[in-house]
Parts: structure tokens; C-alpha cells; sequence
């Protein structure tokens, strides 16, 4: 005789699933794209190969460019109202200055190669346009003039020359045959080596990111991200700006660590307490040039010089001496995304001070504000002793100082094409450029510990930051002891 059926097991299991199904439901759970790099990036089109699409018998940049326009009609206009083609920001009101004025490579001066006015011959080479022997009305008007292969070409297959026209050699038609979405090396071409070489500029942004390793930078050597994956580009507007060439910038054109880290907390709360005050930059980027060296510092009055042997990273006499650093902690300042100040062309500036070219918004007292590294830059550039401005020289081509070495005849050449009058007397000033710092992300495992900051070997200046000492034993900025 079989045993009846324990029906008080479905009974059991019926109160159990009453009990657990809310439970388990309603119970707290990591977000899935938490823990999913890949979540927050946006998925790229397909490729098409270009091999038997791409036809012709290309003599120039610009008879590639009329063969792209072919298939795609709206591009050169889309890339023609990017600051990748006018070099410039739209028109800003400064305090300092009576009417508007724009920034940009195209107008404005920096403190490592000084400006491109002048230098078009060798400065657009990183130019995403031909033409520019034309001059710059002739060269930014023409839609045929957009160079197309900059950007999309396989780097193997394409390169450019002098005026941004294509490098003598090239088979254009193979350039064209090899296009494809923009890779790391099409963007580190120009970006990994600007300002004249290798590291010079940004600190975090050198050639070893081509084929980094995962302790370099974990997105780009563990995730082989490319640089459009965070730089999310819409019609040929690329999203992320720097403070060099900028006075504000509009949050919505910028990149966030948010973008796909959003909401995500540390176990420990001790480190989400720093949230509101320290960007995620300061702790998860603790070395600048981690495999290949930057520039610190440039000396211009050291150039000319005859009889001195060039060394790429001690003197060059065609640009005075060096100062290079590697594996080294970033600069700390209070930041809110915008620039206090940036140098314009004409500015009056005090010789016996340092001149900032740009200089960081932010303080203890910005809600906004956050710590934030950055890569400064230290050199000796020109100024003109009677007007009191720094000077525009130019450097390449017929005349121009790299040629004769006479600086004189490199700021009289300068003269009509910046406007700015030069008295014929001339030294040289101290200026400060800062650059953020938001590559070179390394393993979590290699994040700033808290002795790293807080100490009596700590990497901050407390005191420069505002605080009346280590804010550990006086108090963050919003709960003072």
C-alpha cells in the first residue's frame, strides 16, 4: 500500500517562496553595468572595406576628398564646424578684455612650440585639412580641402607633409583603399606627439599608448579600447575639450569617468566620503609619463646656439634646452571643468612674475570645484620688453628663425601676420601651462592609498590647496573641526 503524499511539503514550499521571492527581489544588487566596462561605450557601425570600392587615379589630398564626398555628401561640412578644422572656440566675453575673443591653435599662443600663425608650412601637418600654402581663407573655405585620410587612413598606408598636404610618396590611392573608423593610431599621430615630438605636450598621452599594458593604462592595454569608444563622436563633433584652447567649456561637450561608471561606490566608505572633493583622476592616475618621458620644461633664450651637440631631450638649437621627466606625480589643483584665466595674444604680462598661459578654476570654496592632476609645464619664451606681451616668432620656412637663428627678423616677420607690433627689443619670460591629466588610468589594485596624500610624506600641498593643514586631522571643506 503506497503512503499517502506529505502535502504539507507543498504547503512548506508554498510559505517559503512567500517569504524568500520579496525578499530576494526587493534585496540590494549590483548594478550589472558596474562590473561591465564595455556597458557605457556605444557600438561602433560595422565596417565596410574599402578595397573594391574606392576607384581612381588620385593626383592630390583633394581629388581623394571629392571621391569620399561621392559616397558621403554631408561629411566635409560636419567636420568643417569641429575645432578639429577651425583650430578655434567660439567667441567667449572675458573680464579682462573689452570686446569678445576666441582661443585656439589658430590665434593663440602656448608655452612649448609658441603658435602656428606664421608656421603654417610645419604646424599643419596635425591639421585635418590640405591646402594651407593657399593661406587660411582659402584653405578652411574649401570643403575639398578636408583631408579625409588624416583620420581615417591606415597610418601604415598614409602620412602628411608640409602645409597639411599629403607626404611626398604617398600612393594616395592605397591610403584611400585602407579607411576604416579612427583608430588609436590615427587619433596618437597628432595627439601622442603634439607640440613636436614624442610626450611633449600632455603627459598622458605618448606613443607607448599604441600598445600599452594593462599596468600603463587599463582601459586602452587590458580592454584594447580606441580613443572614440570615450571620445563618442556625433556628424564629426568629437566629445571631450582641453583648458588649453578654451576659456569655458559646456559640460555636454565634455567626458566623464560617469559615462560609464556611473553611481559606482567603493566598499569602503571611507573613500566615497572623498567623492564630493577629489575627481576620480587624482587617485586612480598617480604617475605622469609612466613609460615614456615629458617635457617640463622648455628654455627658448638657449636657442641659436652655435657649437652645443643636439640632444632630442636636453638642447636643440633650433629650440633651446630641456627638461624631461617620467614616472612622476601630477600637479594638484582645485578644478571645475573651466579656466580662471587663459593668456590672449596682446595680454600685458609682469616679467618679473610667471605669466600663467592657462590657469585652472577652482577653489577650496567651489562646490563645483574638485583635486585634480595635471601635467605642469614650465618655459622661457619671448616677450617684448617695451609693449610688455609675450611675441609671436616665425619659426619654419623662408627667414624664419629655425633658418638664420636671428630672432629679431622671426618677430618683424610675425609682426603683420598677428597684429601685435613689435618694438624690437625683446627677453624672455617664465610661463606656467597646466594640462589635465585623464590618461593613463591604472589598475584599481594601483590606486593612491591613503598615506599616498595624508602624512607627513603626502604628495599634497594642503596649504597651496586652501586648507589649514592635512584636512585628515582638520577636516574636510565641508565639515571643518
Amino acid at each position: 500500500m503506497k503512503k499517502p503524499f506529505p502535502f504539507w511539503i507543498l504547503g512548506l514550499v508554498g510559505i517559503l517562496l512567500i517569504v524568500l521571492v520579496p525578499i530576494l527581489y526587493f534585496s540590494p544588487r549590483a548594478d550589472a553595468s558596474a562590473n561591465d566596462p564595455w556597458s557605457g561605450v556605444p557600438e561602433h557601425p560595422v565596417h565596410v572595406d574599402h578595397a573594391d570600392i574606392v576607384q581612381g587615379d588620385f593626383k592630390t589630398g583633394q581629388d581623394v576628398t571629392r571621391a569620399c564626398l561621392s559616397c558621403h555628401p554631408d561629411a566635409a561640412s560636419d567636420l568643417m564646424m569641429t575645432t578639429h578644422w577651425t583650430w578655434e572656440s567660439k567667441e567667449f566675453n572675458v573680464p579682462w578684455r573689452d570686446a569678445a575673443v576666441t582661443i585656439g591653435k589658430i590665434n593663440q599662443i602656448n608655452n612649448f612650440c609658441i603658435g602656428t600663425q606664421g608656421n603654417e608650412n610645419k604646424c599643419m601637418s596635425c591639421h585635418a585639412g590640405y591646402g594651407w600654402e593657399q593661406g587660411r581663407e582659402s584653405a578652411l573655405g574649401n570643403p575639398e580641402n578636408v583631408d579625409c585620410l588624416a583620420c581615417h587612413a591606415d597610418t601604415g598606408a598614409y602620412g602628411k607633409g608640409t602645409y597639411g598636404n599629403p607626404a611626398e610618396g604617398v600612393d594616395l590611392l592605397a591610403a584611400a583603399k585602407s579607411v576604416r573608423s579612427p583608430t588609436r593610431e590615427n587619433c596618437g599621430k597628432c595627439h601622442f606627439d603634439g607640440g613636436g615630438g614624442n610626450g611633449v605636450k600632455h603627459g598622458d598621452l605618448d606613443e607607448s599608448l599604441y600598445f600599452p599594458s594593462e599596468n600603463e593604462d587599463v582601459h586602452m592595454g587590458k580592454l584594447n579600447f580606441q580613443c572614440t569608444d570615450c571620445h563618442v563622436t556625433t556628424e564629426h563633433q568629437v566629445l571631450g575639450r582641453m583648458l588649453a584652447d578654451n576659456y569655458t567649456i559646456d559640460p555636454e561637450e565634455q567626458v566623464s569617468c560617469e559615462q560609464c561608471h556611473a553611481n559606482q561606490k567603493h566598499e569602503d566608505e571611507r573613500i566615497n566620503s572623498h567623492l564630493a572633493s577629489v575627481a576620480c583622476q587624482t587617485c586612480h592616475i598617480p604617475a605622469l609619463a609612466v613609460q615614456d618621458p615629458t617635457k617640463v620644461y622648455w628654455d627658448w633664450s638657449q636657442a641659436g646656439q652655435t657649437g652645443r651637440e643636439d640632444d632630442h631631450f636636453t638642447y636643440l638649437k633650433i629650440k633651446g634646452e630641456f627638461v624631461y621627466d617620467k614616472n612622476f606625480a601630477p600637479a594638484y589643483l582645485w578644478f571645475n571643468g573651466n579656466n580662471e584665466y587663459r593668456y590672449i595674444l596682446g595680454d600685458k604680462i609682469d616679467p618679473s612674475a610667471p605669466t600663467y598661459i592657462n590657469k585652472p578654476a577652482g577653489s577650496l570654496n567651489d562646490p563645483k570645484a574638485k583635486i585634480f592632476p595635471f601635467k605642469l609645464h614650465i618655459a622661457k619664451q619671448p616677450y617684448d620688453t617695451v609693449n610688455n606681451y609675450l611675441l609671436q616668432p616665425v619659426t619654419s620656412g623662408k627667414d624664419g628663425f629655425w633658418t638664420n637663428f636671428n630672432w629679431d627678423q622671426a618677430f618683424e616677420l610675425a609682426a603683420p601676420i598677428t597684429g601685435l607690433d613689435y618694438s624690437g627689443q625683446y627677453g624672455f619670460a617664465t610661463t606656467y601651462m597646466y594640462w589635465p591629466t585623464t590618461h593613463m588610468v591604472q589598475p584599481a589594485s594601483q590606486a593612491l592609498q591613503c598615506d599616498a596624500c595624508h602624512g607627513e610624506n603626502g604628495r599634497m600641498d594642503w596649504t597651496a590647496l586652501g586648507y589649514p593643514g592635512d584636512p585628515i586631522e582638520w577636516g574636510g571643506r565641508a565639515t571643518p573641526k
